[in-house]
């Protein structure tokens, strides 16, 4: 599904960490079921993947996937509202 790029805004649950990234209106967002959401720069395995988080309120806003290490992928649950128009959940072991 197509979409148009707009300007997305989001961070972290205390505001500490803020950012700004240029995203499709549709997107799709990959639930997972790992451990690794309480901890600053999380790493494991090839330590490719750079989990970041907030170092006050321990959320992980955005990081660098194992799969596209030249991207950013964004938590959904941390982007700002108001600038999707449709998200596509799929599930992740």
């Amino acid at each position: 599904m197509e979409s148009e790029l707009v300007l997305h805004n989001g961070g972290c649950h205390c505001k500490k960490v803020r950012w700004k990234v240029q995203a499709p209106t549709s997107v799709v967002a990959w639930k997972c079921n790992c451990s690794d959401c309480s901890i600053t720069t999380y790493t494991f395995g090839t330590h490719t993947a750079k989990h970041t988080f907030c170092k006050v309120c321990g959320i992980t806003s955005f990081y660098t996937p194992r799969s596209n290490p030249d991207g950013i992928a964004v938590t959904l649950a941390c982007l700002d509202p108001g600038t999707l128009s449709h998200v596509e959940i799929r599930h992740a072991d």
